[in-house]
């Protein structure tokens, strides 16, 4: 749903065009149908926002709950550390650590009077929305409460620095994702180690010493340019689902399973150290102005 809307130079029906993210949350919550609850953190690369007239990439992010992300940028040049540049703030009943807000779907044997409205509502006015400039070369860390209230941002900026390696000087080099794996996985390992009794007792955390023990999921992104291998990887990806629904629904191809999962991609992979594009001339993390207003795409790797 998101990618159909998000793809740059992507043709779109009008009524699937982006609305920003409190619309793009409300058409997936009506889409489900399983009982639950859950926190929510959305981050969307959209790359059609404007400032001053010109095409500006931005992350529109939004929250439920207690998950939250941490951006980080390298401001004094692109051989400097990376430094936390934005950060959202959990929303939690009364501040306490196991009532955080969340976005739910339940029966009668739960909640009689429940209604879809009040989700959608809480969708509406509950969530917290912010739009933040992105640039390329920002590292962006999605965190459940496991990674938030066991690290401090400085810990997890620190740990950043010491996975990724200071780029070398000359054009932007993406990073590679096995790296960005890596890194997700330390910040989880990190995160768990609050819980373990060490030489001198048990270590401080946000919430207190020892923290607490969670399930923890972390999204480690980076900004980068999109090119035309990105669009090349996508084309084939949706050319490839478009053959599967065939197979599996007919050739009416109206099952809404199948159209979901047209523009998945998790079964590709692509290489982009080396196919760079002209949307960024500047070694900087500043898009070029000078460029026709039309050309700057960024996208999440």
């Amino acid at each position: 749903m998101g990618m159909n809307q998000l793809i740059p130079d992507r043709p779109a029906n009008p009524q699937d065009a982006y609305r920003g993210p409190v619309a793009l949350l409300k058409e997936a919550y009506e889409e489900t149908e399983s009982l639950g609850s859950t926190t929510i953190l959305l981050a969307v690369l959209d790359n059609s926002t404007r400032v001053h007239g010109k095409l500006h990439p931005m992350v529109a992010v939004l929250t439920i709950g207690d998950c939250e992300m941490l951006m980080m940028r390298r401001l004094d040049g692109r051989q400097s550390p990376l430094q936390a540049v934005f950060h959202t703030e959990m929303q939690r009943i009364d501040g306490h650590s196991q009532t955080p807000l969340q976005l739910a779907r339940v029966d009668d044997r739960v909640d009689p009077e429940f209604d879809e409205e009040l989700a959608l509502e809480v969708i509406e006015r509950g969530s917290a929305v912010h739009c933040v400039s992105a640039y390329e070369g920002d590292i962006l860390v999605l965190g459940s409460d496991g990674v938030f209230d066991n690290l401090y941002l400085e810990e997890i900026v620190e740990i950043v620095n010491e996975t990724l390696p200071i780029p070398k000087p000359g054009p932007f080099v993406a990073t590679q994702p096995v790296l960005l794996s890596h890194l997700a996985r330390r910040l989880v390992d990190e995160a768990h180690a609050k819980s373990e009794v060490g030489l001198y007792g048990l270590p401080d955390t946000p919430i207190g010493l020892g923290g607490k023990m969670d399930d923890t999921s972390v999204v480690v992104g980076e900004v980068v340019e999109w090119t035309k291998a990105h669009s090349e990887v996508w084309a084939q990806v949706r050319k490839q689902n478009q053959w599967r629904g065939l197979a599996t629904c007919g050739a009416m191809n109206t099952c809404r399973t199948c159209r979901m999962g047209e523009d998945s991609g998790s079964e590709h992979e692509l290489d982009i150290s080396n196919e760079r594009g002209d949307r960024f001339r500047s070694s900087s993390m500043s898009v070029d102005e000078s460029d026709d207003e039309g050309s700057s795409a960024c996208t999440l790797q």
